[in-house]
């Protein structure tokens, strides 16, 4: 039986389904090649040159009303640390540079945003001012702490170890507790905000990145504190603005002690923070401003209150009471018993000039000659004016 001969397009069809075939096997393997390379080349790049990844930063974002004037000592903080570990963002008045006539340390040249606003006390600008600032940091896929910071504010240790404290923590550290003696909640927030998810706390807040941008993408809990928290009108002496002819719509709930504790609740997060500030304030009931300002208020440090005594007493704090819940938190980190503050406030420039010149920080370096002549410099100037004021009395 004779075979049909092969006609010579289904000769040539065959061919070239044969050729294809083989090109997709090349390909195939090239591309198999290529994958186990690239993943070849990470794994081992990683092990032999360990210093190029890139580790997580933390954002320090400093809200100022013009200048910062313990920039010596938060320049004492970074010296000498590595920068991938940190950036720094700066809010002040619309217009104000840090350039070198404005600062004396290189860490905050040109470090303010570059969008600032206004703000005034008692309304919703302090919180507008935050986001601007989360806004900024955000932008840096390598920042994954946010911790706020006041003018005021001065580090209680050194770089490195508040670095691991912060980072060897999941949570965010936001001060948050049931706001039930005070009448700055506003009924008119219902049913958006309702009272028990009402949170007061520091706003010195330490923030995951996942916090930080539910904070900036909030469109909600924001308007409600910009439309039904309004300041009330101060006295004549202290008012920049004319006072409302129908003031009794004014509602003051001082919105920042009050905005993140109260987002972060009103989104079931609550589980997610450790529930204290890192920075430590000392309220002072007995104000001596007059009835409109009477209440609590910070103590302010001047250069006589700056002794090594303070400072020890303050990181001696191991824990935190909470009147209104009940609750005593206790300071942990990494699982075992820890001080709860590594940031304090409000420390003048005397003070914090006096406290780095006495090394109580433990944030001096050696080396940095620079800075040790010019806190001298400035030591010796407060006081002079210290003991001048003395002379007067």
């Amino acid at each position: 039986m004779k075979r049909k001969p092969i006609s010579p397009k289904l000769l040539i069809r065959h061919k070239w389904k044969t050729k294809i075939f083989a090109l997709l096997l090349v390909g195939f393997c090239f591309s198999t090649f290529l994958l186990m390379e690239a993943q070849y080349s990470r794994i081992g790049a990683s092990s032999i040159f360990p210093m190029f990844v890139q580790k997580p930063k933390i954002a320090f974002l400093f809200l100022a009303r013009n200048r910062l004037p313990l920039d010596l000592v938060w320049h004492e903080f970074f010296q000498g640390e590595n920068e991938n570990r940190f950036s720094i963002y700066v809010h002040s008045r619309p217009g104000f540079l840090f350039n070198k006539l404005t600062t004396r340390s290189s860490y905050f040249l040109d470090r303010q945003v570059n969008n600032s606003i206004q703000i005034y006390w008692g309304e919703a600008s302090m919180i507008q001012a935050e986001i601007i600032l989360l806004q900024h940091a955000l932008m840096d896929p390598s920042n994954e702490r946010f911790a706020f910071l006041s003018d005021s504010c001065i580090p209680l240790y050194n770089f490195s170890y508040t670095y691991d404290y912060i980072m060897s923590a999941s949570t965010s550290f936001v001060d948050s507790f049931a706001d039930t003696k005070e009448s700055r909640y506003n009924p008119k927030m219902d049913p958006v905000i309702p009272v028990n998810h009402w949170r007061k706390g520091s706003q010195w807040v330490t923030l995951t990145r996942k916090h930080a941008e539910i904070i900036v993408q909030d469109d909600v809990v924001f308007p409600m504190f910009q439309q039904h928290c309004q300041r009330k009108s101060l006295p004549e002496f202290w008012r920049d603005r004319p006072v409302p002819a129908d003031n009794s719509k004014e509602h003051n709930c001082i919105p920042d002690e009050h905005y993140v504790a109260t987002l972060l609740a009103h989104k079931g997060l609550e589980g997610e923070l450790t529930r204290r500030s890192l920075t430590h304030t000392s309220w002072d009931i007995s104000s001596r401003k007059g009835r409109e300002r009477q209440g609590w208020h910070p103590v302010t440090y001047k250069l006589a209150d700056a002794t090594p005594t303070l400072v020890q007493s303050i990181k001696d704090i191991d824990n935190i009471y909470y009147e209104t819940e009940y609750r005593r938190e206790w300071c942990t980190s990494k699982g075992k018993p820890s001080p709860c503050f590594l940031f304090a406030r409000k420390f003048t420039r005397p003070a914090a000039t006096r406290l780095l010149k006495l090394s109580t920080l433990g944030v001096s370096k050696e080396g940095s000659s620079y800075s040790v002549r010019k806190i001298n410099v400035c030591y010796r100037k407060y006081e002079d004016k210290e003991k001048k004021q003395k002379g007067k009395l």
